[in-house]
């Protein structure tokens, strides 16, 4: 049955425009637990547009925890509530392609929207402002960072309200905990980490061309070199017996390459949406020199910007980042303290492998990932994340 969920989205800009960022929560509608939180700094803009990609944002973390669901969300900007509810017209020529594509998110009839009080908006407000902090800070918001939940508790604990982003001033960045490196000084109390191991799938006959293959193209099957890697890895992981749970991406090399191992573990396969790789739009099939030819001007884009996506309504690095940080977060919930083997693809890997460096968006073009190739990381109960292995391909060297 589909769930129900609530999503709390905000926006602000310190100027307006100015330094802006927006903050989303997707709450479970019957418990009222917080599922997912996404936040941004997006540069110099408005409150409306901030306003506007703080609802992306919650729609999208939203789909990625059920694409069926059935979503109200609640906002207290009068404007984007009346206008995606279709009661006031869209005019300005900046809110129409954000309007357009939130309404694209999920299917028609699925979302409701109702506008709340300030005061009721308070754990997506914070968001926003951590998101322009971190911002006036030089860099992105990150969730292991965030307080945002804790300080609305706080608040609520001791009857006061929090402030709205556009109201507050330019302020400090909001005060970090002090957490022990991992692997220096990491508490004994903390115990057993939730560990990722990422399995890159096996060859498919467009891996040893290079050639973009992401969600949105012809969902290749391994070639017989991917089968022989996938055993391979198979026999590797077989071989460790630390692996308790798999989980793969939907696309059919994943769940090929997911499958050879649980055959080896005697496990199921549990498909998780979330770690689908990119979709790559028109790029799908092309070499990286076909679209420098094709598309240059896009390309130089996306190699520039995280939020720049691929010709043809493509996904941009910034939304994987978003649905691939939901999705871990949701998988450590399920499987904390375990060793569970990630099935994905480049994207995926290179992105939580990232985030838990707290490197930059362009640190993904700085890593190498061969098919088959494992890496690991470990997720801390303080929020501390550990890299433990990276693109390890010896398995293969056989």
């Amino acid at each position: 049955m589909p769930h129900r969920f609530i999503v709390e989205a905000d926006g602000g800009s310190r100027g307006n425009p100015g330094p802006a960022g927006y903050g989303a929560v997707v709450r479970d509608a019957d418990t009222g637990q917080t599922l997912a939180e996404a936040a941004e700094y997006i540069g110099r803009a408005t409150n409306n547009v901030a306003e506007y990609k703080g609802l992306i944002a919650g729609l999208e973390a939203a789909r990625a925890l059920d694409a069926q669901a059935s979503v109200q969300v609640r906002m207290d900007s009068k404007l984007v509530v009346e206008q995606m509810s279709g009661r006031w017209k869209i005019k300005h020529p900046d809110m129409k392609p954000l309007a357009a594509r939130a309404q694209r998110i999920l299917p028609p009839g699925s979302v409701s929207y109702q506008w709340i009080p300030r005061e009721e908006n308070k754990h997506a407000d914070r968001l926003a402002n951590e998101a322009m902090d971190a911002g006036k800070a030089g860099r992105q918001w990150e969730p292991g960072r965030s307080s945002a939940g804790l300080a609305v508790a706080a608040s609520a604990a001791a009857g006061t309200t929090a402030t709205h982003a556009v109201e507050v001033p330019v302020a400090e960045p909001l005060a970090e905990p002090k957490a022990a490196p991992v692997g220096w000084a990491a508490p004994a109390d903390l115990g057993a980490p939730t560990t990722f191991v990422l399995l890159r799938h096996g060859e498919t006959a467009l891996t040893p061309e290079k050639r973009f293959s992401g969600s949105g193209g012809s969902d290749p099957a391994l070639s017989p070199a991917g089968r022989r890697q996938a055993e391979a890895a198979a026999a590797a992981l077989a071989a460790r017996g630390t692996i308790q749970a798999i989980v793969t991406s939907p696309l059919r090399r994943c769940r090929e390459t997911a499958e050879a191992v649980a055959g080896r573990l005697g496990l199921d396969v549990r498909v998780e949406d979330g770690l689908r790789e990119a979709d790559f739009g028109a790029w799908e099939g092309l070499t990286f020199g076909e679209v420098r030819e094709r598309f240059p001007e896009d390309l130089d884009a996306w190699l520039a910007s995280a939020k720049a996506a691929p010709t043809g309504g493509g996904e941009s690095f910034a939304a994987v980042a978003r649905r691939v940080a939901v999705t871990r977060d949701r998988l450590i919930a399920r499987y904390a303290g375990r060793t569970v083997l990630l099935v994905t693809h480049v994207t995926p890997v290179k992105t939580l492998v990232r985030l838990a460096l707290g490197a930059p968006p362009e640190s993904a073009f700085r890593m190498e990932l061969s098919a088959a190739s494992l890496s690991a990381v470990a997720y801390y109960a303080d929020g501390n994340a550990s890299l433990r292995l990276l693109n390890d391909t010896s398995h293969l060297r056989v």
